[in-house]
């Protein structure tokens, strides 16, 4: 169990992988898009 295991963490950061054990963190929009955004809903 270490760098060269698929299911550790440790593993999927060697291999460059993403999984239950290593989430990828979901960018927000910043406040410019979603003023953006909200202009673009009405119609």
């Amino acid at each position: 169990m270490g760098k060269g295991d698929k299911k550790t963490r440790r593993g999927k950061i060697q291999r460059g992988s993403y999984g239950v054990k290593r989430l990828r963190i979901k960018k927000r929009p910043t406040t410019l898009e979603k003023i953006n955004l909200e202009k673009k809903s009405k119609p």
